[in-house]
């Protein structure tokens, strides 16, 4: 939550010259604000709404080739961990001190409600270790310019698809 995957995310698409899908701003376009959806329904519909979000994003990924930005909290879905092990995933690893500015100026996080900085340290804690598992790249946004790490970014992915074909092989 709040290390630039969305901004990121969309300039890897650029560089790559594929769609860009946010699972994000798909939920906004169909439902509603998040914070309105778990204002009126709760986390458990959000995360309804979001786990069928993100699977028909991967499997439209799948067919055609693009970039997806799923929330902080998709992955803590079984079935999604389980469409991401035929994708290349992105871990955007940060910290609190890095997401600590974001978050302030960010208000519509309703899991950040409170102490927002408190509150993000605990999802993390219980986030990290999954992202870390589903991972097959790991790029540090603690530095850097969003293109510098799209950059970043686009060289792993190519050193990674370059190592598993040799491993295929």
């Amino acid at each position: 939550m709040a290390v630039g995957k969305s901004v990121i995310g969309h300039q890897l698409s650029q560089q790559l010259g594929v769609p860009f899908v946010d699972t994000d701003a798909i939920i906004v376009e169909h439902h509603g604000t998040i914070a309105d959806i778990f204002a009126g329904r709760g986390e458990h519909a959000f995360r309804e709404i979001e786990a069928r979000t993100v699977a028909r994003a991967i499997e439209a990924a799948d067919i055609s080739g693009a970039v997806v930005s799923l929330g902080g909290g998709a992955v803590l879905d079984s079935g999604t961990q389980q469409l991401l092990g035929d994708c290349t995933v992105v871990y955007l690893e940060c910290d609190a001190g890095t997401v600590a500015e974001r978050i302030a100026r960010n208000t519509g996080r309703p899991l950040l409600a409170g102490d927002a900085m408190a509150r993000w340290e605990t999802l993390f804690a219980a986030r990290r270790p999954v992202y870390e598992r589903l991972a097959d790249v790991v790029i540090d946004v603690r530095t850097g310019t969003v293109a510098e790490i799209a950059l970043d970014v686009e060289e792993r992915l190519r050193e990674y698809a370059a190592l598993k074909e040799e491993v295929q092989k």
